[in-house]
């Protein structure tokens, strides 16, 4: 395979698996042959086992660091501080993209970024969905209030009113109180429940559009 070829194959994507490759009759060991001299040369860049993505000046789409979090490690979706900083919900910059996933936690250090990921139990893997993030980019993200809930869950002691004021959140009408409730309800776990009902009173105490300082 020449990487002309690849170019032609990938050079509108923001990133690729290698399986991508074997299309036709691509000899699966050439593919992989060619994948290890390209990132050895610095012509592709390796994100982790399979997945890739091309090297600048050959790439033309830049990849959201939230689809590369959701492509490193499935099944997984974006929460906890990455989730709240892109809607605006806590003031510090987020130096990683962290998710959440039914696997085992992990870290992956890519030329591209920090990708932590945490676990929770499969009972808790839900209230997230496919999020416009980047142009035509698509990822997988929490919603506002799993975000937080997923941080208080896996924060000891994250129910606390006084956890949940030190995260000076921003914002708080984009929590839905229906959302909140539901989530905690689909829980079914006693700090998650009376997180919520922290945050409700944290959400009267604000005026709209007002810091939690």
């Amino acid at each position: 395979m020449k990487f002309a070829e690849l170019l032609d194959t990938v050079g509108g994507l923001p990133l690729f698996r290698g399986s991508l490759l074997l299309a036709g009759d691509r000899d699966p060991a050439d593919v992989r042959r060619q994948l290890a001299r390209w990132n050895a040369s610095g012509r592709v860049l390796q994100l982790r086992r399979n997945v890739y993505v091309l090297a600048a000046p050959w790439r033309r789409v830049e990849p959201h660091p939230f689809l590369i979090a959701n492509e490193l490690n499935r099944p997984s979706y974006v929460s906890l501080q990455s989730a709240l900083a892109h809607y605006g919900m806590i003031p510090e910059a987020v130096p990683s993209t962290t998710s959440v996933t039914t696997g085992r936690p992990v870290t992956f250090e890519t030329p591209l970024g920090r990708y932590v990921y945490r676990h929770v139990r499969p009972a808790a893997f839900f209230g997230y969905g496919p999020l416009p993030v980047f142009r035509d980019q698509d990822a997988l993200v929490a919603d506002p209030a799993k975000a937080l809930l997923d941080l208080v869950y896996l924060t000891p002691g994250g129910e606390a009113t006084a956890h949940l004021e030190s995260l000076r959140l921003e914002d708080l009408e984009t929590l839905g109180t229906q959302d909140l409730r539901n989530h905690a309800r689909r829980w079914g776990k006693g700090k998650i429940a009376r997180a919520v009902e922290n945050i409700l009173r944290m959400k009267e105490s604000v005026p709209d559009g007002e810091t939690w300082r």
